[in-house]
């Protein structure tokens, strides 16, 4: 084997780690946007929790968007007044904080 293989299998390898990376801060991030959601929309307890999940449970649903879409549409049937905008910003804000969580997590 000579050198530019070996290279190669590191970046194929460096590239799978960041996918799964990529995937757990997603997931990570999803399950803090249900919880948010749940807290605005006055749900509490294992019903947040269970809220929650099935925020997560959206990224392996194909017939749904994604989960800022689901939150908005959960927030316009409850007569929670954010709009889209104030769900992607958070979406965002919470991407970074599950980011750290999990980079925190895995140097333990």
């Amino acid at each position: 084997m000579n050198v530019f293989d070996d290279r190669e299998k590191a970046f194929e390898a460096k590239f799978r780690l960041d996918q799964e990376m990529e995937f757990k801060v997603k997931i990570r991030r999803d399950k803090l946007l249900g919880h948010w959601a749940a807290e605005q929309m006055g749900i509490s307890g294992d019903s947040a929790k269970a809220y929650a999940l099935s925020v997560v449970d959206v990224e392996f649903d194909a017939s749904d968007h994604d989960a800022g879409h689901k939150v908005a549409r959960d927030f316009m049937a409850s007569g929670v007044a954010v709009d889209e905008a104030a769900i992607r910003h958070q979406m965002t804000l919470l991407f970074e904080i599950a980011k750290e969580q999990i980079m925190t997590e895995l140097s333990k």
